[in-house]
């Protein structure tokens, strides 16, 4: 079943009203923080842009 697209605010606030208060929740879900890995540049990454200075 597809839903027509909302014609006016009132339509579109009347849709809204219809959200199950279960769907409506102000705290999603999310996974806890991840430790943090620090970022490395190595050798050969370092090669590909030393000369970026002549390009830019």
């Amino acid at each position: 079943m597809t839903t027509p697209e909302p014609e006016s605010y009132a339509q579109l606030i009347a849709d809204c009203a219809d959200i199950p208060t279960t769907l409506m929740t102000c705290e999603p879900d999310l996974p806890g923080p991840r430790a943090v890995t620090p970022w490395e540049v190595d050798d050969v990454t370092f090669a590909q842009v030393s000369s970026l200075e002549d390009y830019v």
